[in-house]
């Protein structure tokens, strides 16, 4: 059990404290004063101690301020008769763990020790029960036919139960895992069976009740009526970004702002030159080449196949007959986000104002590419945990405070998200075939049909078709695609690393989230 010490010059006064503690397993020290308690600090670890704030000598402070020298970890809980909100504040100002008023009875101490001392125990336990009591429902309703709102769900569900389970030490983690792994094996038979069904509406402009809200129609369905209500606009696209990384940025922004949280599907290939032209130009991939050849980049050209996302921009109010004011801004990095804040008084002028924002996509290549990098972020937690970081550390916390003083509405949203790759998947393909490890399109590639989601007439999912006989692949699940040409070295360089393009939740079932300040209440 725990080790405790007691600091109180009327230590004997609470014998009858001591003896019930003892029984529940506890082994405690104890002392009479504040020089008595740092020496025993010196000689002796604990796991919590027991201070007294009003003694004669060294006062309870004064100790407290000695011990954290000593024993900077150790959590210590304030005994005192005192409700002076002084001498609370100096506590609390000195990192105390709890702060309790005499007199104290056996089960308020006791309760703080479990809080203090066996939280994580107490919240492993009792997570790894609610999960285990969920678990069956889950699985029933991924082995069932469901909608895709149905679909969104449960991956709320399951992120959910990543992000309660992440800071624990349950073994109910590797089943949780399986239960994802899965889920995403359902949820890609589903997209198999009903997404050129999405897409014979969808191309044609068609309302669709089956379908769910995808890349085209963000702007129409949420930036549109915004404006047509005369309110201002930030659209901020964070590249790459999924549902668990946005619900590690709540608790960052949640003070400031009132949230409303929505997701949307993306289409496929989920990467950026088709799924965010789509966002932006409000056309499906096809539709921005045909109609706009010149803003269109193939897959085989060297050109950056998203620098016309400005002139898209164009292009879609244009074709609404929308007069709204606009601007466009990508940040790389820090240095790009100092100049937007200080830029900031002035695009608040514009009705509509679009960010981009590239540090979770970067940080995605940084992991393929860098052994460090993928040593910090090795887990899905630790991926999480450095977009938390980036975020709290950034500039662009700075934006989100700024805004919050403002008047404005923001959206929160991104082009698609990314999946944790460990599966190879051999394909033969001839030179001109593109580079992506989760899609791959061309005119003679050789694949095994069961591994892979084929789309044989391109256009009839909104996509360009470089040649006739024009084939795309989709990997599923966690797969990747594989040359046989030193297969080994490949798959070695490339599982287990965070890829996008293709099916899955993470990379398809993405955040779009509307905040306010709350100031606007006021």
């Amino acid at each position: 059990m725990a080790r405790l010490l007691w600091v109180d010059d009327e230590i004997d006064l609470l014998k009858a404290h001591i003896l019930f503690l003892e029984k529940k397993g506890y082994d405690i020290d104890t002392a009479t004063n504040g020089y008595d308690a740092i020496e025993h600090c010196q000689d002796q670890t604990y796991d919590l101690i027991l201070l007294d704030e009003n003694m004669p000598g060294l006062s309870g402070l004064e100790t407290l301020q000695r011990i954290k020298q000593a024993l900077p970890a150790v959590p210590v809980v304030m005994v005192t008769k005192s409700e002076e909100e002084n001498i609370m504040n100096q506590a609390i100002g000195a990192k105390i763990a709890d702060y309790l008023i005499k007199p104290v009875n056996p089960t308020q101490i006791l309760l703080s020790l479990k809080k203090n001392i066996h939280q994580r125990e107490i919240v492993t336990e009792a997570t790894e029960n609610a999960y285990q009591q969920d678990f069956g429902k889950l699985s029933m309703q991924i082995s069932q036919s469901m909608s895709i709102q149905e679909w969104m769900e449960l991956y709320r569900q399951l992120v959910r139960w990543e992000l309660e389970l992440e800071d624990t030490a349950s073994s109910m983690k590797e089943m949780l895992i399986m239960q994802k792994k899965e889920a995403d094996n359902e949820f890609s038979r589903f997209i198999r069976k009903h997404y050129m069904q999405w897409m014979e509406t969808l191309t044609a402009h068609r309302p669709d009740p089956q379908r769910p809200l995808m890349s085209p129609e963000i702007m129409k369905t949420k930036v549109f009526p915004l404006l047509n209500d005369r309110q201002k606009v930030f659209l901020i696209v964070i590249d790459n970004f999924r549902w668990d990384q946005w619900k590690t940025m709540l608790p960052e922004i949640s003070s400031n702002f009132n949230i409303e949280e929505d997701m949307y599907c993306s289409i496929l290939p989920t990467a950026t030159q088709y799924a965010r032209n789509a966002i932006f130009s409000g056309l499906m991939p096809a539709e921005i080449q045909n109609m706009f050849p010149h803003l269109w980049v193939d897959e085989d050209s060297e050109e950056g196949k998203n620098l016309n996302e400005s002139p898209l921009i164009a292009t879609h109010l244009e074709r609404y007959r929308r007069h709204d004011t606009f601007s466009y801004h990508k940040i790389n990095d820090s240095a790009a986000a100092d100049r937007l804040l200080q830029q900031l008084p002035n695009i608040m002028q514009n009705d509509l104002n679009v960010l981009v924002l590239n540090f979770v996509d970067m940080l995605s290549h940084a992991r393929t590419e860098s052994r460090m990098v993928r040593e910090l972020a090795g887990s899905e937690a630790a991926y999480r945990s450095i977009t938390q970081s980036w975020f709290r550390h950034s500039a662009v916390s700075d934006l989100f405070r700024r805004l919050a003083e403002t008047d404005c509405t923001i959206i929160i949203t991104t082009d698609h998200g990314s999946v944790r790759s460990s599966n190879p998947v051999k394909v033969v393909g001839d030179k001109n075939v593109n580079a992506n490890l989760r899609y791959k399109l061309g005119k003679n590639l050789a694949y095994s049909q069961k591994e892979v989601f084929e789309i044989r007439q391109p256009l009839k999912a909104g996509l360009p078709s470089p040649n006739l006989s024009t084939t795309y692949i989709f990997a599923q699940n966690q797969d990747f695609f594989a040359y046989p040409n030193n297969y080994n070295y490949y798959v070695q360089y490339y599982r287990d690393t965070f890829q996008h393009g293709g099916i899955s939740m993470e990379e398809m079932l993405i955040p779009l989230i509307t905040i306010r300040g709350k100031a606007q209440g006021k």
